[in-house]
């Protein structure tokens, strides 16, 4: 029995521009998930994020490989989605990915269904598959994939504006067009894949907050640059937190408060704010930068289990 090794996955690139267009491309709705390899040895399963960072205790519904593909050993790529009122959710997907405690994922499967949206495979049957061109790929995974409760192949479209056009009726996160002749390139970026989105997202890591009546109610946000310096990219409080969950984020930061201001640059609430030390994390969607540096109507998407340190001003070179 071959040891399937988790890989990088093959990631799109951000763009404005519609180039992607033509015989060659088709275009697929960006589900707001979290990004998802499956491993399926012909004995077992198990799950890694695109950090590589293994999933497999989150979900279990995920695990009967056989259940839902025909291969006798399989890697798949997809996305792992939840919904809010009929909607995917990233903060709702979230409550799936940071759980570690055995005891409480069978209750939150049934609290929180997931779906895995199935739209590459790289491994069957014993052989790499990556150098086949994308049209083929996907044949290859209609023959594979038996749809389930909990497994949905991706559809192609083929004209991505219009599609743009649906996703941004439906207020959904926005489109991913793909060169059909396409191989698929591992820990690999460029514009073969190309992702258009209504809103740019980052991960930040919390240097400070601010409270009302007691209770944490914005956050400010840094990103570490080349040197290591940690810069101040503004302050957010509109999301999907709960309260609940700023009355939880209150208690847990008591022990990361310190009296000096870790960001390089001064942010403007400093004379409201409580200084951290830079720990917890937490996906932030945005509209654009402003000239002073700062995001432009960020929403707080989810906390999540990203190290500080890499919250780094590279994510915004990248959505440029």
């Amino acid at each position: 029995m071959m040891e399937l090794r988790p890989v990088i996955p093959f990631e799109p690139i951000r763009s404005q521009h519609w180039n992607s267009e033509g015989g060659n491309w088709i275009a697929q709705i960006k589900w707001d998930g979290v990004r998802m390899l499956s491993y399926y040895d012909g004995g077992q399963t198990r799950l890694f994020n695109r950090r590589m960072n293994e999933r497999t205790m989150q979900y279990p519904e995920l695990l009967d490989t056989s259940s839902y593909c025909r291969a006798q050993s399989v890697i798949l790529d997809g996305e792992v989605i939840a919904f809010d009122q009929n909607k995917p959710s990233f903060h709702e997907v979230m409550k799936r990915e940071s759980l570690r405690l055995s005891s409480r994922i069978g209750l939150t499967a049934q609290q929180v269904p997931v779906t895995y949206m199935v739209f590459d495979v790289l491994f069957c049957d014993g052989a790499w598959v990556t150098d086949l061109a994308l049209a083929e790929r996907q044949k290859l995974l209609e023959s594979l994939i038996i749809p389930s409760r909990h497994v949905q192949l991706v559809s192609n479209y083929p004209d991505g504006k219009a599609l743009m056009e649906v996703m941004k009726l439906h207020q959904m996160e926005g489109v991913v067009c793909k060169d059909l002749t396409s191989t698929y390139a591992i820990d690999g970026k460029d514009g073969r894949w190309v992702k258009h989105k209504f809103y740019s997202d980052l991960v930040a890591a919390i240097g400070g907050v601010t409270y009302r009546s007691g209770t944490v109610n914005s956050l400010l946000l840094g990103l570490y640059d080349g040197q290591g310096v940690f810069i101040y990219i503004g302050h957010a409080g509109a999301g999907k937190v709960t309260g609940q969950e700023w009355q939880a984020l209150t208690e847990l930061i008591k022990p990361l408060i310190v009296k000096e201001r870790p960001f390089h640059n001064e942010p403007e609430r400093s004379k409201d704010s409580v200084w951290l030390k830079p720990s917890l994390t937490v996906k932030v969607e945005y509209l654009e930068f402003t000239p002073g540096g700062t995001m432009r109507q960020p929403i707080i998407q989810a906390f999540v289990n990203v190290p500080a340190v890499d919250c780094k001003v590279e994510q915004i070179l990248e959505r440029a």
